[in-house]
């Protein structure tokens, strides 16, 4: 038991960069190829997303139009809030994950696992609830483009973020729920918890916040979408452990390496012609050739030969 515990808490060997490299590259291609070959009916969209903005303003929490027209008014705010929204999920979440691969080792794998099954829970919410973007409602609900109105200072067009002539490789109605939101709360947590000065604190504070007010400023999302991306987060977080443990048992059920030190450990022999008897904490090493060479000269019996042969010994 003691050997296992031992083995249980010993620190992880850094997982290799490529394959960790590979592991997210998968999961951002199922991630992306989720989001455009699985597409809802746009008139189910639009319905989904006009169902939020009425459950919305039932509970007053309507904070997209406020926020649309101040971005929409004065463009010192609207052009940095897009161009915070075309790319700072894909500069900041990478960065945070390289940082604890190098300076984080030991709390990596469960960070990296926590994002990735997130993010995969997401993709099950663009699947069975493609939601319009407010930015693609009719004009009439009074929500502006900023993305197609500050189109001509950015490399994207009037199709959500993507690059000019790239919109059709994108599904834009996937909106439920932010992973915008959902990446950005992921790194907060991570500065807010493995950073060691004050400033990667507020840091951690501030980048999710601002991240809300910016998807709902641009009309790229709902108050209510952001939510659920936070609440998509706190489900992988609660996903990770299991996911691991499960993970560790596939592992040394099939991985390399099972055979002889599983066995030792199966049967209470820590390495070879090492045996722990009862009462002993420490394992000694005793064969039979040892056994009966360091036998006592003069009162030896047959019982005590026979019980040096492979018999415990007397507890200490």
């Amino acid at each position: 038991m003691e050997s296992v515990r031992m083995q249980d808490t010993a620190p992880r060997r850094r997982p290799r960069w490529w394959t960790e490299l590979l592991l997210v590259v998968v999961v951002y291609a199922a991630y992306t190829g989720g989001r455009l070959f699985v597409r809802g009916g746009e008139a189910a969209a639009v319905e989904n997303g006009l169902s939020i903005l009425r459950a919305e303003k039932l509970l007053r929490l309507n904070a997209e139009h406020p926020l649309n027209r101040l971005f929409t008014e004065h463009s010192w705010l609207g052009i940095p809030a897009d161009f915070a929204y075309a790319s700072l999920h894909y500069l900041v979440t990478p960065a945070i994950l390289v940082w604890l691969f190098r300076r984080r080792t030991a709390r990596y794998r469960a960070a990296r696992t926590w994002l990735m099954l997130s993010t995969l829970l997401g993709l099950v919410g663009f699947t069975f609830a493609p939601t319009c973007p407010p930015r693609l409602l009719d004009a009439g609900h009074g929500f502006v483009d900023t993305m197609a109105q500050y189109s001509v200072y950015g490399w994207w067009g009037a199709e959500a973020s993507a690059p000019r002539g790239l919109g059709g490789m994108t599904n834009q109605y996937a909106a439920m729920p932010s992973l915008h939101v959902g990446w950005a709360l992921w790194c907060g947590v991570m500065l807010w918890r493995h950073g060691r000065t004050p400033l990667m604190r507020t840091l951690g504070v501030a980048y999710p916040l601002l991240t809300t007010f910016v998807v709902m400023g641009t009309a790229n999302h709902y108050f209510l979408d952001a939510v659920a991306g936070a609440a998509v987060m706190g489900l992988g977080a609660a996903l990770t452990r299991p996911f691991i443990r499960g993970a560790d048992r596939v592992r040394e059920r099939f991985g390399p390496g099972r055979g002889a030190a599983g066995s030792a450990i199966a049967t209470g022999i820590v390495s070879t012609g090492c045996e722990t008897s009862e009462g002993e904490r420490i394992p000694g090493q005793r064969t039979r050739t040892h056994t009966s060479a360091s036998a006592p000269a003069g009162g030896a019996t047959d019982a005590d030969a026979g019980a040096g042969d492979g018999a415990p010994a007397a507890a200490r």
